[in-house]
């Protein structure tokens, strides 16, 4: 349809159904179609999956998350009143609870841990020291129980337990001070009165990008978009003056990985696609979240629901001047001139809010070419309760709050297209070689030259995550440019990655894609994505290992498939209470032609700015810049600010 004119596809959905009340409960994955009006339905499962998805891998329902809760309400507390009322004051509205993930240790658990704090604003932060672990694999509730609790160091078989020790006197209780409402240090309301206004962006004539739908384009770019109720932000058929770049380009998982010497924090593994990244986009606040004049774009999402939900103001898209040059020259030898460029760039942003953490989805777009993608964390650190050798896994926030290390893996995928579908991987890196010089020959020369190498095989194409990568690896295509050179676009990674978790583990074959900071297979339809939604409730029989992926097939003049993967350590500090900052905490990759074009292509660039020392600078025939008092010099009329993220 793109390329050779074919008949428009079929406009179809993916639905996801629980069957749970019958001899053989399951997970049926069906392909309903055509939008807007279905009129068929077929299933998928065995297609995708071999067979029908075992319904305790099934992603927990918010109905799950309430029955949890009534039972620790009803059940669970109800066994522990007096402990629960002197040391707590518990009175059922003043605690909150934090699940964790996976449930359990092997196939078919679903046992999770619930961490309680009290319940203020950043409720994150205040954990109180109990951990109570829940046994809920039955599909009856009633089966449900307490498999065992943790307080201040100790574990009990039940709260039955806890209640008799502290009756008995034999639990050492360490009281914390109550919070109040707007939870004292972990509340986010400015600590200084409003000032003078913070630098504002708009745009003198107007847009210079437009969007249509989910089309947009921008300069000698194109591209659309899309959100993926499980994994968020995606583009496809990405063009540069009008030649397909890209045709998929998409994150694929966010993954945490904790330690603690509190059950509920050492046994965290979040992979947030499970719970959908693009479920929880959160609306955007115009002035901070992107700015005040951006263009904003509602979402749509169905989960859990006979309707669509509809995220107002989720998604931005707006040109911004970064306040640097693309590039630039000003020359004093022999002639005298200035010649440069503004680097004024677009960018598509979403930020999901998966519990504590707040992820800023980016996708950025240079007048030269390249292309980002980006993800800034912010939000509250996920924390635990302070006792015994609790500095052994983080720093001490506040007075009972240790801030965990764990680690922040983010997956994409990158499904290039470079001159045509059909592409080949390629090295080039560095290396010394010593030579005498020639016009003195008992004279010795170090020098760099250039290193070549193509890699055949998905098996040479699988860079693990703290192994040393080629430092241009490119898509190369089967076509060259003006100089002879075989047109390509190079990865580039930006990345502070912790260590992965060690293979031995259990459930590492289902966050297998984290092995590899690089790896590139040939493009499969039944290789569609790197994981699976339902990975995270059974670890430990994935349902999509990213590893057998690479079974060292020739990627040679091959539609190819790039996997990245990006991510930081993260040891918590004093400095994120109340919130974790974007500085400093913000990975991805870039995507830049290498040798694709003859030259620079922003050199083409309507905003380019050049004079020399004998024309008048002053004259905006000669000088754009001089004619902004003219032309920028009246603001806009800005609209009035609203929010329906409420």
């Amino acid at each position: 349809y793109l390329d050779e004119g074919g008949a428009r596809p079929a406009r179809e959905a993916l639905a996801v159904l629980y069957f749970g009340n019958q001899a053989d409960p399951n997970i049926t994955e069906y392909v309903v179609g055509p939008l807007p009006t279905p009129v068929y339905h077929r299933d998928v499962t065995v297609q995708k999956y071999g067979g029908k998805v075992p319904y305790h891998r099934r992603p927990m329902l918010g109905s799950e998350y309430k029955q949890l809760g009534v039972f620790l309400e009803t059940v669970a507390f109800a066994a522990a009143p007096t402990f629960l009322k002197e040391v707590f004051e518990y009175d059922r509205t003043n605690v909150a609870f934090q699940t964790t993930v996976p449930h359990g240790f092997q196939s078919g658990d679903r046992v999770t841990w619930f961490v309680l704090f009290q319940n203020v604003s950043g409720f994150f932060v205040h954990p109180v020291g109990l951990e109570v672990l829940v046994d809920h694999s039955s599909l009856d509730i009633s089966q449900w129980a307490v498999s065992r609790v943790f307080y201040n160091g100790q574990y009990y078989r039940d709260m039955v337990h806890l209640e008799s020790a502290y009756v008995q006197g034999r639990i050492s209780v360490e009281k914390v001070r109550k919070a109040p409402w707007d939870g004292d240090f972990s509340s986010m309301k400015p600590r200084a009165p409003a000032a003078a206004l913070f630098p504002v962006q708009y745009e003198p004539q107007g847009p210079r990008y437009s969007v249509r739908n989910n089309h947009v384009l921008f300069q000698a770019w194109s591209f659309a978009f899309g959100m993926s109720v499980s994994t968020g932000l995606r583009l496809f058929d990405i063009r540069h003056k009008g030649e397909r770049v890209a045709y998929e380009i998409s994150v694929q998982e966010a993954l945490s990985v904790y330690g603690s010497n509190c059950p509920g924090g050492m046994s965290t593994r979040y992979m947030d696609g499970s719970f959908g990244l693009g479920r929880y986009t959160s609306p955007l606040v115009r002035g901070v979240d992107c700015p005040y004049l951006a263009t904003y774009v509602d979402t749509h999402s169905l989960s859990e629901s006979l309707r669509p939900r509809k995220g107002k103001a989720s998604l931005c898209i707006f040109e911004q001047n970064l306040g640097s040059p693309l590039r630039r020259h000003y020359s004093n030898l022999q002639s005298l001139y200035y010649g440069g460029l503004v680097n004024s760039a677009l960018v598509v942003r979403s930020i999901a809010t998966v519990g504590n953490y707040d992820y800023v989805w980016d996708f950025i777009f240079y007048q030269n070419g390249a292309m980002e993608g980006k993800v800034q964390a912010t939000g509250y650190p996920k924390l635990t309760f302070l006792h015994g050798d609790g500095l052994r896994y983080g720093n001490r926030l506040w007075e009972h709050t240790l801030g965990t290390i764990h680690t922040h893996f983010v997956n994409y995928k990158v499904d290039l297209d470079v001159g045509g579908v059909k592409n080949s991987l390629v090295a080039h890196d560095m290396a010394f070689e010593m030579t005498r010089a020639p016009w003195s020959p008992e004279q010795q020369i170090e020098r760099p030259r250039l290193t070549k190498k193509v890699l055949d095989t998905e098996d040479q194409a699988a860079f693990r995550l703290q192994s040393k990568m080629p430092r241009y690896i490119y898509f190369a295509a089967n076509s060259k440019n003006k100089w002879g050179h075989q047109r390509g676009y190079r990865i580039q990674i930006t990345s502070f990655a912790g260590d992965h978790i060690p293979e031995a583990s259990s459930m590492e074959r289902a966050i297998s894609w984290a092995r590899y900071q690089l790896a590139v297979t040939r493009r499969k339809e039944e290789e569609p994505t790197s994981t699976s939604i339902y990975n995270q409730n059974d670890p430990w029989t994935p349902t999509v290992t990213f590893a057998d992926f690479i079974n060292n097939e020739t990627i040679t003049n091959e539609d190819l498939v790039a996997w990245i993967t990006a991510g930081f350590l993260h040891i918590p500090h004093s400095e994120d209470i109340p919130n974790t900052v974007t500085v400093g905490n913000s990975v991805g990759f870039l995507l830049r032609p290498y040798n694709y074009y003859d030259l620079d292509p922003s050199i083409y660039s309507h905003d380019g700015v050049f004079f020399t020392s004998q024309q008048d600078f002053t004259a905006c025939e000669i000088n754009p810049l001089a004619c902004l008092p003219k032309t920028a010099s009246c603001l806009p009329n800005f609209p009035p600010f609203t929010y329906d993220g409420f």
